[in-house]
C-alpha cells in the first residue's frame, strides 16, 4: 500500500514505518495520523514481521501535532483529530508485535507522546523530549496519558508542567528511552533491540505484551489473578511445551512463525 506522508520498508522480519513530513518535522496532521494507524494496523496483520520500527524523516523525530491542521477546526473536527491520534497510540500497544522507537532531533508533545507508547525506544545522543504545553495557553492533556505512565508522576509533572526539554540522558534515567547511543549508531543499535526483543515464539511474545499491558493497570492482586491464568494456559500451548522440553534437552527451541 502506498502511503501519502509514511514511507514503509520490510526486511529480515522487521517493518519499518517511516514518517516522511520532513519539511514539517513530521508533524502530525490527520491524514499524517492516518497513513500511521493504516501502516501499523497492516504490520500488525503481516505474518512476516516480527516487530516494528517506528522512525523519522530528517532533521526530527516528530514535532507533535500539526498546527496549521488545527488552528481553524470546531469542536467536533477537534476531537475527531484527537480520538484519531489516541487510536494510534492504543494501536501501537494492542499490535502483537513488539514496537521499538527510532528517535533523534526532537520528540515533542504527541511526538513525545509516540516514544511513550512505543514498548521500547532508542534515542540518539542529540534527541530531546518535550511536553510544551505547560509554557502556554494549550496543556499536553492528551500527550501526558502516555507520558504519565512511563514516568511517573513527579517527573510526569515536571515535564508537562515547565515544557522544558529534557536531553536524550535525562530520558533514559527517566525511563522515557531504552537506549542512548551516537547518532551514527541509532539505526542499527534500534534494529539490534528490536531483533532481541522479538526472537523466540511469535505466539508467546504477542500474549505477554497484551497479559504486561493488562496488568500494568491493574492492582497487584487483580494482576497476579490474570497472569496467573495467562501463564497456566501458555504452558500448555505447542510452544509452551517446546519451551520447557527445549531447556531440559539443552538445544534451541523450535517455533513455527504464527501468532
Amino acid at each position: 500500500m502506498r502511503y501519502a506522508h509514511v514511507l514503509v520498508s520490510a526486511e529480515d522480519g522487521l517493518s519499518t514505518i517511516t514518517m516522511n513530513r520532513p519539511e514539517r518535522r513530521n508533524a502530525l496532521s490527520e491524514a499524517h495520523l492516518s497513513d500511521l494507524l493504516a501502516a501499523f494496523r497492516a504490520a500488525g496483520e503481516d505474518p512476516s514481521c516480527r516487530a516494528v520500527i517506528l522512525a523519522g524523516a530528517g532533521p526530527a523525530f516528530c514535532a507533535g501535532h500539526d498546527f496549521a491542521d488545527m488552528v481553524e477546526r470546531d469542536l467536533d473536527g477537534m476531537r475527531r483529530l484527537l480520538r484519531l491520534c489516541a487510536e494510534l497510540m492504543r494501536t501501537m500497544q494492542r499490535l502483537p508485535q513488539p514496537v521499538v522507537a527510532c528517535v533523534h532531533g526532537v520528540a515533542t508533545a504527541a511526538g513525545c507522546q509516540l516514544v511513550a507508547s512505543a514498548d521500547l525506544a532508542v534515542a540518539a545522543d542529540d534527541a530531546t523530549f518535550a511536553a510544551p504545553g505547560g509554557r502556554g495557553g494549550w496543556f499536553c492533556h492528551t500527550p501526558m496519558v502516555a507520558i504519565a505512565r512511563a514516568l511517573g508522576r513527579k517527573r510526569a509533572f515536571e515535564l508537562a508542567f515547565t515544557g522544558e526539554a529534557i536531553d536524550a540522558p535525562t530520558a533514559l534515567a527517566w525511563g522515557l528511552v531504552n537506549r542512548v547511543v551516537p547518532r551514527p549508531r541509532l539505526v542499527d543499535e534500534t534494529r539490534a533491540l528490536a531483533r532481541a526483543a522479538s526472537r523466540g515464539s511469535l505466539a508467546s511474545k504477542a500474549l505477554g505484551k497484551q497479559v504486561l499491558y493488562e496488568t500494568l493497570e491493574l492492582d497487584t492482586d487483580a494482576a497476579y489473578a490474570r497472569a496467573v491464568e495467562a501463564m497456566a494456559a501458555s504452558a500448555l500451548t505447542p510452544d509452551g511445551r517446546e519451551a520447557m522440553r527445549s531447556f531440559l534437552e539443552k538445544r534451541p527451541g523450535r517455533y513455527p512463525d504464527r501468532r
